[in-house]
């Protein structure tokens, strides 16, 4: 694990964050309670619009779904930074909630979910860690493929 400070490690990895996206209804991307910080379930938009849209595994691959959960959890931080201001005041990532629009019978859904949190161990490091639930949904705004939310301790 990293032992750099987040923004070292988005540079480290190339990662520049996207602006954080808009809401697509009536709520907020980012709502802070005390040292928590909730970030509303982010899709996989990239300038402006779905990276994939569909099923999985039957209309959007595994391989695909790795890059939406990944595309999500960079808007969630967008999100969170927007938030907070600087990513280097996250304390830990407390909870990930990761729904997967899959096809009957698909049950990889934890696999999916990797996606994100194996880039949050990438840029958090330990602090990184963090509980989860996996879950297949019939079906995620947009017709989006991937939908994570977010519960962080912050300073």
């Amino acid at each position: 694990m990293t032992t750099k400070s987040p923004n070292e490690a988005l540079k480290s990895l190339s990662i520049v964050l996207p602006d954080a996206p808009k809401p697509i209804a009536s709520y907020v991307p980012a709502r802070r309670s005390g040292n928590q910080v909730f970030i509303s379930g982010q899709i996989p938009m990239s300038n402006g619009s779905l990276i994939s849209a569909g099923l999985v595994p039957s209309q959007v691959t595994i391989e695909q779904a790795l890059a939406c959960a990944r595309q999500c959890t960079l808007n969630g931080l967008a999100c969170l930074q927007a938030e907070i201001g600087d990513l280097d005041r996250v304390v830990k990532a407390v909870k990930i909630g990761v729904f997967v629009a899959s096809d009957l019978g698909f049950g990889d859904q934890p696999k999916i979910a990797n996606g994100c949190s194996d880039l949050l161990l990438e840029i958090f490091g330990d602090r990184g860690r963090h509980a989860r639930a996996a879950v297949g949904v019939s079906g995620l705004p947009l017709n989006a493929p991937v939908e994570i939310e977010f519960i962080f301790e912050v300073e």
